[in-house]
């Protein structure tokens, strides 16, 4: 039935292989031309896929009054001079640019903070309906006010600069796109570099590799679309493991069909019934290989944490794209270009030729148990390593690219403003009574944050510019100016007093920076705070904020708040590590289960799953201890990224299994006319060289992936990543698949197929 249908599919591919070729250049050409490019939707910011109910967010939520809606971002302006203080022209220019400001699209405000206490900086804020998290607004915004702030003309000595977190998210994803592109090009040239080694031919490699950088192209521009309505959010991991993934997959199933029409040709057949003959006998096994990836990768919607539950669906999508096109576009473009394909290798009949794979299972047949009891050994001994593994860098690098607008904005705030922490972890209190008629429990709540020992410094609504207020020098100057609005409406006016009013500028300029602390309404107030433990990012930071949380409710409590919370980058990645955790729990069974259940149907036998499972299993454990090795105990590190383990698991259990399904169907096709021993040693002959240069071409990719997507200062996860996989795949590819597993088959002789008819045959040796 199977055969049948592959039978009916080959043929018609190879009737009418230029009406496929033409279908897929004009569908790629349109996807591309309309929808929008996966590197416009990128988003940079691991929070933005916490869900709702986490604590971070609820601090977020708690805020609000403060800070807006979640969905809203603010982008910091500052505005330096090389002289002395800020002039009168100085402050004639600044107001012309807030004037400016507040008439880019999107842009609901924009507020004068405060000049800087030696008198050389002014601080404006830009609050916008944009989400800190909506990668392609966010962009277009950033490019806009860059734009706005250029129309104005300056003195000479003065200087502007867009300064936050959406400000450099814009910079990091121009900064992504660029290294998208070089992953791309590098992982290309290093597959075709590689498959003209293999092939020994011109055209092969590149005819193999067409259909994945077609699929690339199609398959980015659905998932653009897709983050474009978000309808997904997208992550940088799922720009750099879509590439990696569609060209070493993609590769790989060119290699199970390119190198099996190879083998008809050497027998003698013609180039369009080679191609339909090897379509027949490997199509399962490519539709299987793909489906066991597609499974492990939409298994990632059970998952809470959006960005392994936002990972699955397009690196899906592109697994089952990439999947129709290998086929129909590949066996097209085989059988357009037959035996010219292999030039200058002559792919006439010829002996098949015994080769070293066939020797390696010859010698491994004859001692099946020594070679299975080894390896196990050996790949067990790594495996009590993966014990070891502790989680580290979950933040990533989160400052500008070096040189950017950005950069350059941020270095202006820390340097001016360092109150304004460009990295703070905020505590937020909402009191029951405004504080603007009592404020003293700010004083209760401020010094409670600084004696609690958790924070190096606390800046809040009683120094909000670096110089000390008193409860009541904050009434009296509320009392005072009060009248003529609040401190964020005031803020959207002028920096000089009321004309009326007998505040200092001084005094004045201390209460239009109190509008990031304290809500109109008086009810919510916040402090910018930075961790005693070192910077939010570091995995100390993240340690510490169960005991950072259970102070501030303490301090809350004794100020009289009514709630709190605490938000941030160190809070956020605490909160991504416990639910990261559980749904690893969740995830794993379910991914094993699924893909048991698929190889079962595939391989018609209930035993073979079980061991080819338990070997993934190993191999992954192998593998992670490995890693351990490698970035913890020689360098003496304190942990690994978090997201290593996850990814080689799903990775190592999908991708591994393409090699077990290929190995394990050659192996029942072969022992259905011959014996056992002498199936496996044809079989794996005849498949070792598919897998190994298989395996090499993905380990190879995501070696590229280690290489140029961690070759920038802050992308040290990434060369992890990249090597961890890679070397998963080589051990998987080359002591796993190709050694251990043909050993388990021979051990286990006819019941490898049980239930199915084979295992009712007598045991052939």
């Amino acid at each position: 039935m199977v055969d049948r249908f592959f039978d009916a599919l080959g043929r018609g591919v190879v009737r009418f292989r230029w009406l496929v070729v033409v279908v897929w250049i004009v569908g790629t050409v349109a996807a591309v031309s309309v929808l929008p490019s996966l590197s416009s939707q990128v988003n940079e910011n691991n929070g933005a896929f916490l869900p709702a109910s986490a604590p971070s967010n609820l601090a977020a939520q708690l805020a609000e009054p403060l800070i807006g809606p979640v969905s809203h971002g603010s982008v910091p302006v500052v505005a330096v001079t090389s002289g002395s203080n800020l002039d009168q022209t100085d402050k004639v220019a600044l107001g012309r640019l807030l004037s400016r400001l507040s008439t880019v699209r999107s842009v609901l405000s924009v507020q004068y903070l405060a000049n800087s206490p030696d008198g050389r900086a002014a601080e404006l804020l830009v609050v916008s309906a944009v989400s800190p998290f909506d990668a392609s607004r966010g962009s277009t915004l950033v490019d806009d006010l860059y734009t706005a702030v250029r129309s104005v003309p300056y003195p000479n000595d003065l200087r502007v600069y867009l300064s936050g977190a959406l400000a450099t998210n814009a910079a990091l994803q121009q900064q992504s796109t660029r290294q998208g592109r070089q992953i791309q090009d590098a992982s290309l040239l290093f597959i075709l570099v590689l498959l003209l080694v293999i092939f020994r031919s011109v055209l092969a490699p590149f005819i193999t590799l067409v259909p994945s950088a077609l699929v690339l192209l199609v398959s980015g521009s659905f998932i653009g679309a897709l983050g474009s309505d978000h309808v997904l959010q997208v992550s940088f991991f799922t720009q750099i493991l879509l590439i990696v993934l569609i060209l070493g997959a993609g590769t790989d199933y060119g290699l199970f069909l390119v190198f099996r029409v190879r083998e008809q040709l050497f027998a003698g057949s013609h180039p369009h019934q080679a191609v339909v003959y090897a379509l027949r006998r490997v199509g399962e096994s490519i539709a299987a290989s793909a489906a066991t990836v597609i499974v492990a990768l939409l298994t990632l919607l059970v998952a809470s944490f959006g960005l392994y539950h936002d990972l699955g669906v397009p690196l899906a999508l592109g697994v089952a794209t990439m999947l129709l096109a290998g086929l129909t576009l590949l066996p097209a473009l085989l059988a357009i270009f037959g035996r010219r394909l292999f030039w200058p290798t002559r792919a006439v009949a010829r002996e098949p030729a015994v080769g070293l794979w066939g020797k390696v299972a010859a010698s491994m047949v004859r001692r099946p148990s020594v070679t299975l009891v080894s390896g196990v050994a050996a790949l067990g001994v790594l495996a009590l390593f993966a014990l070891g593994f502790s989680p580290s860098g979950f933040g990533g690098d989160v400052a500008a690219p070096s040189g950017s607008g950005a950069a350059k904005g941020n270095a202006a705030v820390a340097s001016f403003f360092p109150q304004s922490t460009f990295n703070p972890t905020n505590v937020v209190m909402r009191f029951a009574t405004s504080v603007w008629a009592d404020p003293d429990p700010l004083a209760v709540a401020s010094e409670g944050l600084r004696r609690s020992g958790e924070f190096t410094t606390v800046t809040g609504p009683l120094d909000p510019t670096g110089v000390a207020l008193s409860p009541g020098e904050l009434r009296a100057v509320h009392e005072e100016v009060s009248p003529y609005g609040s401190a964020q409406e005031l803020a959207r006016i002028s920096s000089d007093p009321p004309t009326g009013s007998q505040v200092s500028s001084a005094a004045y300029g201390t209460y239009l920076a109190t509008a990031r602390y304290i809500s109109a309404d008086g009810h919510t107030v916040q402090w910018a705070a930075g961790l005693r433990v070192g910077d939010a990012g570091t995995t100390s930071a993240i340690d510490a904020v169960p005991r950072i949380r259970a102070a501030v409710t303490a301090v809350a409590h004794q100020a009289g708040a009514e709630s709190s919370g605490v938000a941030g980058e160190a809070p956020a990645f605490y909160d991504i590590s416990s639910i990261s955790d559980n749904d690893v729990s969740k995830i794993v069974p379910v991914a094993i289960i699924a893909i048991g259940i698929l190889l079962a149907i595939v391989l018609r036998s209930l035993i073979a799953p079980l061991y080819l499972i338990l070997s993934v299993l190993l191999s992954y454990l192998a593998s992670l201890g490995i890693a351990v090795i490698a970035f913890m105990k020689v360098p003496g590190q304190a942990g690994i990224i978090f997201l290593l383990p996850f990814l080689m698991f799903i990775f190592l259990l999908a991708l591994g299994e393409d090699y077990n399904i290929l190995v394990m169907t050659r192996i029942r096709e072969e022992a259905q006319r011959d014996t056992l021993g002498r199936a496996v040693v044809r079989a794996v002959g005849a498949t070792g060289p598919t897998v190994t240069s298989a395996g090499l071409v993905l380990a190879g990719s995501f070696l590229v992936l280690a290489v140029v997507g961690g070759s920038g200062a802050g992308n040290g996860e990434i060369r992890v990543i990249g090597v961890g996989l890679a070397v998963g795949i080589l051990l998987d590819t080359f002591v796993v698949r190709t050694v251990l597993v043909p050993a388990a088959v021979k051990l286990l002789d006819r019941w490898n197929w049980w239930p199915s008819a084979m295992a009712r045959g007598k045991g052939q040796g």
